[in-house]
Parts: C-alpha cells; sequence; structure tokens
C-alpha cells in the first residue's frame, strides 16, 4: 500500500504551494513543452529492461563490453541508478574515479563541476546520468553547493530516475535554505513522479512541514537564525569558506 493516495498528495501539493505564493500548477498547465522533454505528471522512471538496453548500447560505443561484469550488475540487488553507475564505472575510468571521490568521505569536497559533465562528446545518457549518480554521493556527503550545480546542467526527464532527481535536487535546496526553489522541487517529486519511493514522499512531506515555518529573511527569527548557523558550521566542517546563496539555475523545473 502506497504511503499517501492521489488524494494526499494533491493536499500537500496545495499546502506546499501557498506557503510560496507560487502558481506552479498553472505554470505547468501553460507552459509548452519542448519535443523531448516529457509532460507534467508522467516523469516515470525508464524500466529496468530499457535502462539496461541503454546500458549496453553505451558500453558497446565506448569499446568496453564485458559481458561477464555487465551481467553481474544488472543481476544484483541493486538500485536502477546504481545498477547505471556501476556500468558507467565499467566502461569509463574518469567516471569510475569521479564517483569514488565523491562517494569517499575522506576525501576532500570538490569546489566545482568536473568538467566531464559539459564535455558534448560524450552521451547526453551517459552525463546526465553519472551526474544524478555524482550528485547524490555529494548530497550524501552534505555538498550540497556542488551537488545543486551538477544538476542545474541537467533536466529530471533526462535521466533513469526522474523521482531521485528532484528527491535529492529538493533536499540539497532544502539545505541551503532555497525556499523557492525546494518548493518547485518537491511539488514536482510529489504530483508528477507516480513511482516516486515512499521513502522519497515521506521526507518529501517533512520537508514542506519544515518549510510553512519559515519566515521571511526580513524577519531573521531565531528558527531563521539557527538554520543560517547549522548552514554556517556544515560549510566549515567541509573547510568550505562561506559563499554567497544563489538562484538555482535548474532547467527542470
Amino acid at each position: 500500500m502506497r504511503l499517501m493516495h492521489h488524494g494526499r498528495v494533491a493536499v500537500a501539493v496545495a499546502a506546499l504551494l501557498a506557503s510560496g505564493g507560487l502558481l506552479l500548477a498553472q505554470e505547468a498547465k501553460t507552459a509548452k513543452p519542448a519535443k523531448d522533454i516529457a509532460a507534467f505528471g508522467s516523469l516515470d522512471s525508464m524500466s529496468v529492461e530499457a535502462a539496461k538496453a541503454k546500458a549496453a548500447e553505451w558500453l558497446k560505443e565506448v569499446g568496453k563490453t564485458d559481458d561477464k561484469a555487465f551481467e553481474a550488475i544488472w543481476t544484483a540487488d541493486k538500485t536502477l541508478l546504481d545498477k547505471i553507475a556501476e556500468t558507467f564505472t565499467l566502461g569509463d575510468a574518469a567516471a569510475a574515479k569521479l564517483l569514488a571521490e565523491a562517494r569517499d568521505p575522506k576525501t576532500a569536497a570538490p569546489t566545482d563541476v568536473p568538467a566531464i559533465f559539459s564535455d558534448a562528446k560524450k552521451s547526453l545518457f551517459f552525463r546526465a546520468n553519472l551526474g544524478l549518480a555524482y550528485a547524490k554521493s555529494l548530497t550524501n556527503r552534505r555538498v550540497y553547493e556542488e551537488a545543486l550545480d551538477t544538476l542545474s546542467l541537467f533536466k529530471a526527464e533526462q535521466v533513469v530516475d526522474p523521482s531521485s532527481f528532484l528527491f535529492h535536487k529538493a533536499v540539497a535546496e532544502h539545505a541551503t535554505l532555497r525556499k523557492v526553489e525546494a518548493i518547485k522541487s518537491i511539488a514536482r517529486l510529489l504530483e508528477d513522479c507516480n513511482n516516486a519511493p515512499e521513502r522519497y514522499q515521506m521526507v518529501a512531506l517533512l520537508m514542506v512541514n519544515d518549510i510553512k515555518t519559515w519566515k521571511d529573511e526580513k524577519d531573521k527569527d531565531l528558527g531563521w537564525v539557527g538554520r543560517m548557523m547549522n548552514n554556517i558550521e556544515r560549510r566549515l566542517e567541509l573547510s568550505r569558506a562561506a559563499r554567497p546563496r544563489r538562484t538555482s539555475r535548474s532547467a527542470c523545473c
């Protein structure tokens, strides 16, 4: 049984929109989607069969076919994104090194977006899904700024798991106090991703409830000060100087 049925999703999204003062529902209806972009309400994950076929095709294109290792990846009990990411590490040494560093808590946090994600010589399938795997790893380490910078290069419709894209984007936006951007990402996650995992939905609702308590910066109540202090503490732990908050450049919302 799903965590929440359509009625609960609608209530949550309505409350979220009201908290941000955004007319996202109207924007979704009036926006004209690009030819290669899925319509709102249809952000389903790619099927395992289709993703495996795409991954096999990519592996063949880069000339690193290894049937035994490939089958081991795709028969393992792992998420779809993890299987895609492991296929990339099998066929691209740079991707393997990048993901290993992103996942290693002992490795220094990055300060910019790796050039591989904007390399037009690499396929979009490779760059977008590697970017999501990379951003997910950074988000798990609380390296939110570079995770957002990476995700801003792509769209939810370009990855095998749109719900994961929007979830990790929303988590990073919420953590860095990007209220408007977080509201947009959460709204799409709850409203457009038909098969989002229950754990994503649960955390999204918790973020909604938290955002509803946020006051404007100009009020600067104790809650706002506390959130800012937590963010500063996180950045100090990453050995970072403070950098100005920026409006998200994400093209997916």
